[in-house]
């Protein structure tokens, strides 16, 4: 094995700074764009590894991070994200202006974009994509799929009193105004979410979005989602199995690149993700693990580092049984040595964690409670809490890696060993991560607890605190009135000391009651070969791939 320092010195670190002072009313008008390095389309092809098969390709209606990945090089928001600070940046929107004390944005809108169908874009097709986001039908509402906007938004058309989204008009030829319910600090940055990728309306109806005609991966999804049409550097040329392939878009508005031709390849399993690699089958890859670190550094492979932006954690499911009693959470949370578990499954520089807040955001709380690791005291907390050995069904996903989750078959099995050695009966309930891992664990019933993390997709403590906790959900089956207020009301409060005490406030709360144990802020990467000059690594996983520079 290769000393520390040495696997330290085979980072090329990509450090982001994720600042939170983001809202000056008015964005600085993007510079004019640069052309492609050479005439016409770019003609280089780039080969991905990445770590699943995505869960469908409309952006609106998925979590998946894996889809994500795809959907960015096809669609573009309003809003992008600076690469320096990590703060709002032009996209679609050249300049944008906060109205009536936050409550209304006015967005200028880029000229002479086309989408990749050859329609216009224009303030029309902003409003039909916001209409439509507000409008989902009632099956998707309720699906987990459907969490971004339901998570920034809080409600759809059916019940608008209790959404912060109000309507989109607009105002004129290259304008569009944004009209909210309520303030919400982080807006800007929620409209950098992949979720808020404007799509053709074309596309829409003709590939009939709001309708789940097909099955992928046991995933209901439209005919859309097998073909999304946005503004991006790539369009879509196809989706065979676990293979898909991006063509340049011959009509970006913005630098082409070098990249004529993106291929993800859905590689489960890390070890072979390494050996495509060595053998020259992928350029690259995500979510490199602790095992394949040093058989990189030892090769002379690139390994390029994000700043820890997620959150591992173990879910309790409080509705479940003797999980209501909170000794029994205690003893979970005392049972867990998250010391070795890091240093046995994750990369050098993962911290602990004791809050669901990355320490990099204002709602971090350094004097946040946590309980150490303890087996004696956990197993008299059992004892205490009068728990009889009942069985608990423990769900883990398997043939997936996930930024938060490296090598989730190896980390269950050392939770599991630790929980049994205090007293728990544990069930393995094992469960392939295409066979709708998410969506068993996120709904009610059935599990008691499960291995999942968040990776954070805007620089905003709302991101994680209103997704996992805002409101009462199947999860964590946790009920705290006060907690889900403090969380509405920080969410509608100016960046300053008053909302960073706030969320602070919250994260000792949560620290309390436990409705989770979180484990580690991982550190991820990825590893690229010889041909790649620079990669654009970000924490929030804003990486696209007409921003990769080869070598030559």
């Amino acid at each position: 094995m290769l000393s520390k320092a040495r696997r330290r010195a085979g980072f090329k670190f990509a450090s982001v700074l994720l600042a939170l002072g983001l809202t000056a009313c008015t964005a600085t008008p993007a510079p004019a764009p640069a052309t492609s390095s050479s005439t016409g389309l770019p003609t280089a092809t780039f080969t991905f590894g990445t770590g699943s098969i995505p869960q469908g390709l409309d952006p609106a209606v998925t979590t998946d991070s894996e889809a994500f990945r795809v959907t960015r090089q096809i669609l573009e928001g309003l809003v992008g994200v600076d690469p320096t600070t990590g703060g709002p940046a032009p996209a679609l929107a050249t300049s944008w202006q906060e109205l009536n004390d936050g409550l209304s944005y006015a967005f200028e809108l880029r000229k002479g974009v086309t989408f990749q169908d050859g329609t216009e874009f224009n303030a029309a097709a902003v409003c039909t994509n916001f209409d439509r986001w507000y409008h989902l039908p009632k099956a998707m509402q309720t699906d987990p799929s459907a969490l971004m906007f339901k998570t920034v938004f809080r409600a759809f058309a059916d019940n608008p009193s209790l959404s912060v989204y109000k309507d989109c008009l607009a105002t004129k030829d290259g304008q569009v105004r944004i009209d909210l319910n309520q303030r919400f600090t982080g807006f800007l940055q929620a409209m950098s979410l992949p979720s808020f990728g404007i799509s053709s309306p074309k596309a829409l109806a003709a590939g009939k979005a709001d309708e789940p005609s097909r099955t992928v991966n046991n995933h209901r999804i439209s005919e859309y989602a097998t073909h999304p049409v946005g503004t991006g550097p790539f369009s879509l040329a196809s989706w065979d199995g676990s293979e898909i392939t991006l063509k340049a878009n011959r009509n970006y508005w913005g630098d082409k690149g070098q990249i004529g031709t993106v291929k993800f390849l859905a590689i489960d399993q890390p070890q072979a993700r390494l050996q495509a690699l060595i053998d020259g089958q992928i350029d690259g890859y995500d979510l490199v693990t602790v095992g394949n670190f040093d058989q990189l550094v030892k090769r002379g492979f690139q390994i390029v580092q994000r700043d820890p932006f997620s959150v591992m954690y173990l879910g309790i499911n409080q509705a479940s049984g003797p999980l209501s009693n909170l000794k029994v959470r205690q003893a979970l949370s005392m049972a867990i040595d998250k010391d070795t578990i890091i240093k046995k499954f994750f990369i050098d520089g993962t911290a602990s964690a004791s809050q669901f807040v990355p320490p990099k955001l204002s709602g971090f709380n350094q004097s946040a409670p946590s309980l150490p690791y303890d087996l004696e005291k956990a197993k008299k907390l059992l004892v205490d809490a009068g728990y009889k050995g009942t069985e608990l069904k423990f769900y883990y996903p398997t043939n997936v890696t996930r930024a938060y989750l490296p090598t989730p078959e190896k980390i269950y099995a050392e939770i599991s060993r630790e929980l049994v050695a205090a007293g728990f009966n544990i069930k393995p309930v094992p469960i392939d991560w295409n066979d709708g891992y998410l969506q068993k664990v996120q709904a009610p019933g059935g599990h008691d607890l499960h291995l999942l993390g968040w990776n954070g997709l805007y620089s905003d403590p709302d991101n994680f605190l209103a997704t996992m906790f805002g409101s009462v959900n199947g999860e964590f089956g946790y009920q705290d009135p006060q907690t889900a207020a403090k969380i509405e009301r920080a969410r509608g409060l100016p960046n300053g000391p008053e909302r960073t005490a706030l969320y602070q406030t919250i994260s000792t709360q949560l620290a309390q009651d436990i409705p989770a144990v979180p484990i580690a802020f991982p550190i991820s990467a990825l590893a690229m070969s010889d041909r790649v000059a620079s990669y654009p690594a970000s924490p929030v996983l804003s990486e696209v791939f007409n921003q990769i520079k080869l070598k030559g």
